[in-house]
């Protein structure tokens, strides 16, 4: 007998787009209990329907702090998929080590788009959080076909007024997704000999030249001082600009 959070999260899986047989693998249920769930052989009160508009199509209005954050957490960790010609399913992937930044994604996608559901997939060591609308394709056009690194991801000049002004939310959503906060250290010589130092760094890394250059403009933006510790990775070492930093991103957790 499977107990009701059972069914409702098969059910929340499917309303966010997912199949039976993902469901199934998900939570470990057959294919067939699922379709004969999604069928209406088990069923659940429903919540009223909200007709779901889009910032972007209706003019609504977008709570900027929010998108920006989630436009860096779907830069580094997202994608768009479209089952049908007429939905789109936005899926962030968030490790399982990081509890608090999942809560912050889902927080995100809910105050972006409030109609839509969030739904979570289980996967080895992760979790992707799932949204179904296709309003996501008019919030987020550097959707296409192929890893992000393999086509142009051009900001649209709306998105880069809100960047701008949102400059922080953006890095914090990077650095969740693609970022890590390190100790490195060097050697110096001094009276006494070689003496280790120590020193806190942040690394930003990404395969997808133009990804970084917006994680680098944002940080000239908030005159955050930066390198590139090799092609792939932005690197942030000087102690006054690693404490900025740790003001708008602040550890993992």
């Amino acid at each position: 007998m499977h107990t009701e959070a059972t069914v409702d999260a098969a059910l929340d899986l499917a309303t966010a787009g997912l199949h039976a047989t993902e469901i199934g693998r998900s939570l470990g249920l057959p294919k067939s209990t699922v379709q004969y769930w999604c069928r209406g052989g088990r069923r659940r009160p429903r919540a009223p329907r909200v007709t779901q508009r889009c910032p972007r199509c209706d003019g609504e209005p977008l709570d900027r702090p929010e998108y920006a954050y989630l436009l860096g957490t779907y830069l580094g960790d997202g994608h768009i998929t479209t089952p049908t010609p007429n939905s789109a399913v936005l899926a962030i992937y968030c490790s399982d080590d990081w509890p608090g930044i999942s809560q912050e994604v889902e927080h995100a996608m809910r105050a972006v788009l409030p109609a839509s559901r969030v739904a979570r997939a289980e996967r080895t060591g992760c979790h992707a959080l799932r949204s179904h609308s296709k309003h996501w394709l008019c919030l987020f056009p550097q959707h296409g076909p192929g890893a992000k690194h393999t086509r142009s991801i051009v900001l649209e000049p709306w998105q880069r007024a809100i960047t701008d002004e949102r400059p922080g939310p953006l890095l914090r959503g990077l650095f969740h997704s693609d970022g890590c906060r390190s100790r490195n250290w060097t050697q110096r010589l001094t009276g006494k000999g070689l003496v280790r130092y120590e020193y806190p760094r942040c690394l930003f890394s990404n395969k997808s030249e133009e990804i970084l250059a917006i994680c680098e403009a944002a940080l000239d933006r908030l005159d955050i001082a930066r390198r590139r510790a090799r092609g792939d990775m932005v690197s942030v070492a000087r102690r006054a600009a690693v404490a900025r930093l740790d003001e708008l991103v602040g550890p993992k957790y």
